[in-house]
């Protein structure tokens, strides 16, 4: 059985729109480690609840422990990251529906107004699946490679500033992308951050910034770094950054321990 050999920071920040109406974070994330019978794996996954929504944030967390929960059984009931197939992700997402559903009956509210969008990464020694519904991104770097690679792009809806979620009906659009080769690095954002790190036009990430901003992550020890969450955290409130923004921001970054930058 391996150790743990990932550390990695996670931040979220409340946006300057939300804080004029009074209204909260909708967004949510987390990152776990888990050793699985046969194969061990990151779990890094964030979740943007719809703005439009009136329980979005708690859609948001649902969707985030949910998708957890869903790893961590597949992986501890001796599943392989390879075989984590389209029928499994579209199990996984039924699950998390299902859960709002509940939530949502208990509210006395339609399970729309939990509306919230999902990326999830399953990261283990030689590769990932990455689960996608909606905005927001993840890019990667992998072991000896200088550029970053886009991990899974935004998905937009048909209209100008519309996306999917995890509630839609009769079911939710989803891509679900697989990386080959082992990881190095990876970052998972929700949107409020996505047009100041992707390049739209090529369809790349913007390298400088994610160079920068993981030249800081230096290794002190494995699982999360609180010390470097508190930064992260301040950044992301930062006015520079709040400027460029207006909406809620989540960031998580991981690093692999046996990683030396190059």
């Amino acid at each position: 059985m391996t150790g743990i050999d990932w550390e990695w920071v996670s931040a979220s920040a409340v946006g300057t729109s939300h804080l004029r109406i009074n209204r909260g974070c909708d967004d949510s994330g987390a990152c776990i480690f888990v050793r699985g019978e046969h194969e061990s794996a990151l779990i890094v996954v964030c979740s943007d609840g719809a703005g439009s929504a009136q329980r979005s944030s708690l859609g948001a967390r649902i969707a985030v422990r949910a998708f957890c929960r869903n790893a961590r059984s597949f992986l501890k009931g001796g599943g392989k990251i390879r075989d984590i197939s389209r029928d499994i992700a579209s199990d996984w997402l039924d699950d998390i529906r299902g859960r709002i559903e509940i939530v949502s009956q208990s509210f006395g509210i339609p399970r729309r107004e939990f509306a919230a969008t999902l990326i999830g990464c399953v990261i283990g020694k030689s590769g990932a699946k990455v689960l996608h519904v909606g905005d927001g991104a993840a890019v990667h770097r992998l072991v000896d490679a200088h550029e970053w690679d886009i991990s899974s792009w935004p998905s937009h809806g048909e209209y100008a500033s519309t996306t999917y979620f995890v509630t839609d009906d009769p079911e939710p659009t989803f891509n679900l992308s697989e990386i080959s080769g082992p990881l190095a690095e990876l970052a998972v954002f929700t949107d409020g951050i996505e047009h100041l790190v992707l390049n739209f036009a090529t369809k790349r990430a913007f390298d400088p910034f994610f160079n920068q901003i993981f030249s800081g992550f230096k290794p002190e020890g494995t699982g999360r770094n609180r010390n470097l969450s508190s930064h992260l955290s301040n950044y992301l409130r930062s006015p520079a950054l709040c400027e460029k923004t207006d909406d809620d921001k989540t960031l998580l970054l991981a690093r692999r321990k046996s990683h030396v930058a190059p």
